[in-house]
């Protein structure tokens, strides 16, 4: 089985703040560097359990350079178009590990098409929904997902973010979501009340599979024909920066629903993937 993941591949900045933020003055921090993006995220994690291959964009630089390379050490097949200017996401996370984010997507947006040797042998591809937020990359990740599905593979989309929600309309993205027909969706609470997910929109994803995370509370599995499911999620002890949580999350669940297991082991194995990025900066 090969998993598939298109997206972004950026350089992180990761601020922890030892203290409240104070607007307008100095703010005690302690910065980190590392390789970052939400789809970069999932196949750098899902590497070390099935075959990976990530598909992007990065600039022609010394950045994007050593992005490739650290993906690739990760165990990634790493396929990527060179354009413009590597892209980076500033991520200020305070005491709680709550993180806002500032992105500048860069070259991840140029994407223009997934060369078709980049798409062979897929068993699933993945896409997080920034994808979708503009920029060709949008074209491309459509094109994609249409193409995998066609040959008879499957499917998933991460709804990513709120901001993305909003950016593209609660409608619109629904609408999207119709048409690409995901095999999995996966969506936090907030994204989930934005989208209306528990709603009367579920029936315009009925062959989609929802995965619903609450943070620390129960994830919630909607399978089409079913009663939705809960599935506990464990404590976690220290708990320092969310950063990467939710794509941990999809990776330990996609490896495991592409072994065969069902959704419920699939959720506690995403449960898992993720409680071990809680305590480290960044994804």
């Amino acid at each position: 089985m090969v998993l598939a993941v298109l997206g972004d591949l950026v350089e992180d900045v990761v601020v922890w703040l030892d203290g409240p933020l104070v607007i307008g003055a100095d703010s005690p921090s302690r910065v980190f560097r590392s390789r970052g993006g939400s789809a970069a995220n999932v196949a750098a994690t899902a590497a070390a359990r099935v075959t990976t291959r990530f598909l992007g964009c990065v600039g022609e630089d010394a950045a994007g350079d050593a992005l490739v390379a650290a993906l690739g050490r990760s165990g990634v097949d790493v396929r990527v178009a060179r354009a413009g200017a590597t892209g980076t996401v500033v991520v200020i996370v305070d005491e709680s590990g709550e993180r806002t984010m500032f992105p500048e997507r860069g070259a991840a947006r140029l994407l223009e098409a997934a060369p078709a040797e980049w798409l062979d042998g897929v068993s699933h591809l993945h896409v997080p929904a920034y994808s979708f937020d503009g920029g060709a990359i949008a074209t491309a990740a459509l094109d994609a997902l249409a193409r995998v599905r066609d040959a008879g593979g499957s499917t998933s989309v991460d709804a990513s973010s709120l901001g993305v929600v909003t950016s593209l309309g609660a409608d619109p993205m629904l609408d999207l979501l119709a048409d690409v027909r995901p095999d999995l969706l996966f969506a936090n609470a907030d994204e989930a009340a934005a989208l209306d997910l528990r709603g009367a929109a579920r029936s315009r994803l009925s062959g989609t599979t929802l995965v619903l995370k609450h943070g620390a509370r129960a994830t919630v599995l909607a399978v089409p024909g079913r009663d939705p499911v809960e599935v506990p999620v464990p404590p976690v002890a220290d708990v320092r920066d969310l950063t990467g949580a939710g794509d941990a999350f999809a990776a330990g669940y996609l490896a495991a629903h592409l072994a065969g297991e069902p959704a419920v082991t699939a959720a506690e194995h995403g449960h898992a993937a993720a409680a071990a990025v809680l305590a480290t900066p960044g994804a």
